[in-house]
């Protein structure tokens, strides 16, 4: 076995010496494979929650020696996955030097490596590649042609070296020739156009390639992964369906199925400063709101289902929370902060962005789109931890939001803007009546900070849930009695009952 302790070799003769034997490149995936296999060591770092679905069916296709095709919305992590394959690769394999194929010393395929051997001999210089630069990636475009897949005369190098047009060493090779014993990705196979498609058959199945005006045959030694969007989910194209049959495994790639490890993927994907993990507080229940916007999103009437809600959705929109926190904390001078349920308007245009609507969602508008989808997910999350409010409708004797509710139902609103000092926040949410005791009650665990996030989601939970209403403000929100907000307002000036516990929170 030849790994990376024999890169001193620098000539064939010292790398027969060597002992060194060639081997496919599936066979290489596969050996790698079963050694990592049984020394329990991990494989594919970094992808969550395809742990008993898609990496199972990846490792079965490795050992049988496959092409792949991943199948899947986009933001499933299909690249990287392609990406990561280089690790199953040995660190180094030899080449000949010079060679535009990356030729095996002892099975060369090209015209020039085949030359300097019959040339040199043993004293055929050697190279050593390393299993980094055994990885090619195209994005399938319509503008791709087979000269740029496969190859195609060059009339140029045909008048430098004086050659006729019938001698292969005036061919320009193109993306996959130069692969050769390499891993090939093309990403969105469908958007290749059909013809083009068509070029990869004798590749896949015979392993050679074919270009116009030769009669050659070159074996190389390739393993393909495609990606792609479900056929039936685009109609940017399809796959030819001699091609499909082509490709030996199709995975089938997804979002992840819970709350959890969406939040591992997020945070382990946000881009966020030391700053502002120091400076800025997420309550646990902000960064489960932040991944339930997008479980809405996949299920939402006005978002486009077939084009799916990729995970940089979430991503994204972590990172503007954070920054709309770390935004007013700015602004007040302040040392630290906690996120609000205000900061979530900070995320709509991460949501916006990240999101294709059906046309029910284009006269709502993206940006009332994302407004839904936030409050459908606070609905959603908030009966995950505290009475379903849609329950005590049909029960009114036990209502434990009874009496925040009958807070506003004597007449008092409350105005929570997006830009608030932590002191006016606070003193605007204790004013109302039972709120502190009844998240008190229920998340007793909490510090004093998420406390108050927790208080301001109650408030927007009951409006989702109709039993306050909301209404936007040029600066923020206001809450209301429903009833009061169907009725002209009372007067201003009228006094209102005093409440002596203010500040429960000191």
């Amino acid at each position: 076995m030849i790994h990376s302790n024999l890169p001193h070799i620098n000539t064939l003769g010292q790398l027969k010496q060597g002992g060194y034997r060639p081997k496919s490149i599936k066979q290489e995936l596969r050996e790698n494979l079963i050694r990592k296999l049984a020394a329990r060591e991990p494989l594919f770092e970094g992808i969550l929650g395809y742990e008993k679905t898609v990496i199972p069916d990846l490792e079965r296709a490795i050992l049988s020696r496959h092409n792949i095709i991943l199948l899947g919305l986009r933001g499933q992590a299909k690249t990287r996955i392609a990406r990561l394959m280089t690790n199953l690769l040995d660190e180094y394999i030899p080449v000949v030097a010079g060679a535009e194929l990356n030729d095996d010393p002892l099975r060369p395929i090209s015209r020039y490596a085949r030359d300097l051997i019959l040339e040199k001999g043993d004293e055929t210089p050697i190279q050593w590649l390393h299993r980094s630069e055994r990885y090619s990636e195209k994005l399938a475009t319509p503008d791709v042609s087979v000269a740029d897949l496969i190859g195609d005369s060059d009339p140029i190098k045909a008048a430098n070296l004086r050659l006729p047009y019938s001698d292969e060493r005036v061919i320009h090779f193109g993306l996959v020739p130069r692969s050769n014993r390499c891993i090939f990705v093309i990403n969105e196979l469908p958007d290749l156009q059909a013809r083009i498609q068509v070029a990869l058959f004798n590749i896949l199945q015979e392993g050679d390639i074919q270009i116009r005006g030769f009669k050659l045959r070159i074996p190389l030694d390739i393993a393909f992964v495609f990606t792609a969007n479900p056929e039936d989910y685009t109609n940017r194209g399809a796959i030819v369906t001699p091609l499909k049959d082509r490709i030996e495994s199709q995975i089938l790639t997804h979002y992840p199925k819970s709350i959890a490890i969406a939040r591992k993927i997020t945070e382990q994907e946000a881009r966020v400063s030391g700053e502002q993990e120091e400076r800025v507080q997420v309550p646990e229940l902000a960064k489960e709101l932040v991944e339930q916007i997008a479980f809405e999103a996949r299920n939402s009437e006005y978002v486009d289902h077939r084009s799916g809600v990729s995970a940089r959705l979430t991503i994204s929109a972590y990172e503007n929370l954070l920054s709309a926190a770390e935004r007013r904390l700015l602004l007040f001078g302040e040392e630290k902060t906690t996120v609000r349920i205000a900061d979530f308007w900070g995320v709509v245009p991460a949501i916006t962005g990240k999101i294709e609507l059906v046309y029910e969602g284009e006269q709502e508008g993206p940006s009332q789109v994302a407004q839904t989808l936030i409050g459908k997910a606070i609905r959603s999350l908030f009966k995950e931890h505290f009475p379903d409010p849609e329950q005590l409708k049909k029960n009114t004797k036990i209502n434990p939001y009874q009496k925040i509710i009958g807070w506003f139902g004597e007449g008092h609103t409350l105005d929570v803007l997006n830009d608030m000092a932590h002191d006016d926040y606070r003193n605007t949410l204790i004013q109302v009546a039972g709120l502190h005791e009844f998240v008190k009650k229920y998340q007793p665990d909490l510090d004093a900070d998420a406390h108050l996030f927790v208080m301001e989601l109650v408030l927007h939970a009951l409006a989702e849930y109709s039993f306050l209403s909301k209404h936007r403000l040029e600066e923020g929100l206001q809450f209301r009695d429903l009833l009061s907000s169907m009725l002209p307002m009372a007067d201003e000036n009228e006094d209102e009952t005093d409440y002596p516990d203010l500040d429960p929170l000191r």
